[in-house]
């Protein structure tokens, strides 16, 4: 049977790994338990999250349980790794909040019924610790002359580390020996941002109960310039259709550049390698067909068959015949006859300044039902609403129709 180590290699998921061969082995001759956290920094799980979603989805299939680990104790404290500033305090509601709406996203991508995966809150043991108990217990295994040459540490040093984020390591260490000990978790995955935490708890399983466990890290998800994927105009590409809805989604996918398409078919679809192979000796339009099926692949994974289905027919409608289609992205708004139309394109969104609309004038790449705008005073007369309502175009594939209340 075919190896999901060597299924996770080829689509070019794996970053690092602490003992190459000895994972390979070990995903080969057992079912083995594995975990990725996932911290609930907000209510709404993102594209870079859902790259890890893929990788637990690949290892369930091969028939490996994962460990969905949210993190109610750790999200008290946050993780410093790729940040540049603290991150802010949340409530224990908020975390809790965030918590269950995770749950929610999670159970489209990962397969928790009879028990082929698992959900857990590190708030059941973090939250209740005696505080010198656990500096005796845990603190005493790390150094902290080797901590302050993590990457996750390094970066922050300059600008300032909080005494609160240097206990996050040992918080997310304890994770892995706690998984460890109530369900034989083997292996610890996450984005590659992770390595030093990831270490941290393998050292901790080794010293406190001389157990031998694993860690591997996957690719994030960047273009081929290395910027991380999955930021938009309006921020974080969200899962949850009330932030991102499936068709700006859809269209997210439908756009990223030629040299990057082939990569994001590898890393966040199921799409088999042998059509993903022929698609590599694709150029020019034909890349087209495979950003279509990114898109569709991608959106039917996080929203369902449906939503996909309706996003690439609005798409088709919009950008293949110029038609209007119930399915783009609108908004209603009132009493909008007699205003600028700049301020009412802020109002619904669709620009984040006045100044952003009148830059994209200039460079003729506004238009209102199909007519360039030429007048960043432009002001919106009842008739822009005939008919299918007032269609705008933002550059050369951003629509958006907006209504009348």
């Amino acid at each position: 049977m075919e190896n999901v180590f060597d299924v996770l290699k080829e689509r070019g998921l794996i970053a690092q790994t602490t003992h190459e061969e000895e994972i390979r082995e070990l995903l080969g001759k057992e079912k083995v338990t594995f975990y990725i956290g996932f911290d609930p920094t907000a209510d709404s799980l993102h594209v870079g999250h859902f790259l890890q979603m893929v990788v637990m989805r690949h290892m369930q299939n091969y028939g490996h349980r994962p460990i969905a680990l949210v993190g109610g104790g750790t999200g008290m404290v946050g993780d410093p790794s790729g940040r540049t500033d603290m991150r802010s305090m949340m409530t224990r509601e908020t975390i809790e909040h965030n918590c269950e709406r995770f749950k929610e996203q999670l159970s489209k991508i990962v397969d928790f019924s009879d028990g082929k995966a698992i959900m857990v809150n590190n708030a059941d043991w973090l939250l209740d610790l005696n505080y010198i108990e656990f500096l005796r217990d845990i603190g005493s295994c790390f150094s902290v002359n080797k901590m302050l040459t993590a990457e996750c540490f390094k970066t922050r040093l300059e600008k300032g580390l909080s005494f609160l984020e240097f206990n996050y390591m040992l918080m997310q260490s304890y994770d892995f020996l706690m998984l460890n000990r109530k369900y034989g978790c083997k292996i610890e995955l996450g984005g590659d941002d992770q390595w030093s935490n990831i270490l941290g708890g393998i050292d901790l399983c080794r010293r406190k109960d001389q157990k031998q466990v694993y860690g591997m890290t996957f690719t994030l998800l960047t273009t081929s310039e290395g910027t991380k994927m999955g930021k938009t105009a309006k921020g974080a590409l969200w899962l949850d259709p009330e932030k991102c809805k499936p068709y700006d989604f859809y269209q997210y996918w439908v756009n990223v550049k030629d040299e990057d398409v082939i990569n994001c078919l590898k890393l966040v679809t199921f799409v088999p390698m042998e059509e993903i192979r022929e698609m590599e000796k694709w150029e020019g339009q034909e890349l087209n067909k495979a950003k279509k099926r990114l898109a569709y692949e991608v959106t039917k994974l996080v929203h369902g068959e449906e939503e996909a289905d309706k996003a690439q027919t609005a798409a088709e409608a919009v950008f293949g015949a110029g038609a209007v289609s119930e399915n783009m992205p609108s908004s209603v708004v009132a009493d909008a006859v007699g205003t600028g139309l700049l301020d009412v394109l802020v109002s619904v969104k669709l620009i984040p300044s006045k100044g952003e609309g009148r830059r994209l004038i200039q460079q003729n790449g506004l238009s209102v039902n199909d007519e360039k705008v030429t007048d960043p005073n432009m002001v919106v007369t009842a008739d822009l609403f005939d008919g299918d309502g007032m269609i705008v175009r933002k550059g050369k594939k951003v629509y958006h129709r907006i209504t009348l209340e």
